[in-house]
């Protein structure tokens, strides 16, 4: 039950991005925009419930397959993306360095907070 619980609560941070989306008619997703207003949520609670993350649990484990319609799709306009390539190549290898990075920092600071105890 708690994993029903919590995937009701990631629904309804998606539908609240929809909700944004339409009023504002910002070019973003709305799920990155729900999954924003659940980060923010979530830094202000300071932890994450558990019903939360049983239901974000089972989806990490699919996160692949989610991607994959986004990604099979580029296929799709390949024509329209001919001469943007060195554009999407420099947005791709800066995203990863930054990404990378962004976790590496992360991930010494926190574990520095952690060894320090």
């Amino acid at each position: 039950m708690p994993a029903l619980v919590g995937f009701l609560w990631l629904i309804s941070y998606w539908l609240i991005g929809e909700v944004v989306i339409h009023f504002t008619g910002l070019p973003i997703s709305s799920g990155v925009v729900g999954m924003l207003l659940l980060s923010i949520t979530l830094a202000f609670h300071g932890r994450v419930p558990g019903s939360i993350a049983a239901a974000a649990q089972p989806l990490i484990a699919l996160l692949a397959m989610l991607i994959m319609p986004g990604v099979v799709g580029v296929f799709f306009i390949v024509d329209e993306l001919a001469g943007q390539w060195p554009a999407i190549l420099c947005a791709l290898v800066l995203g990863t360095l930054l990404s990378v990075a962004t976790t590496l920092w992360l991930l010494k600071r926190l574990m520095g907070k952690q060894h320090a105890r």
